[in-house]
């Protein structure tokens, strides 16, 4: 199909949003693409034609790639290392009554 040159510009200037699909029920949702779209109704619909052709999906989420914030792998030790000071998080300071059981 050919598109005309005004419609490609308009197209271009769309926001950029981030599909994250569930195949099955009780699955969390993956990150499986991205795509155009003037707004969120349209990225769903396009969301879903794009990519539950063949019935995998049963929930879809998209997001505007602007208002996703991110940590940067680069900084994965400084950034998570503040969790690991916080001993209490830990089961060390807990005994397990013998009601529990223990696996």
């Amino acid at each position: 199909m050919n598109v005309p040159e005004a419609e490609r510009e308009m197209r271009s200037n769309w926001p950029l949003f981030e599909v994250f699909l569930r195949s099955k029920r009780g699955l969390n949702h993956v990150h499986v693409g991205s795509l155009h779209a003037a707004d969120a109704t349209m990225a769903l619909h396009h969301a879903r034609d794009l990519y539950t052709r063949r019935n995998e999906g049963v929930s879809i989420w998209v997001v505007k790639a602007a208002d996703i914030t991110a940590s940067s792998p680069d900084e994965k030790d400084p950034f998570f290392a503040p969790a690991g000071d916080k001993v209490y998080r830990h089961p060390t300071f807990y005994e397990i009554p013998d009601s529990v059981p223990h696996i």
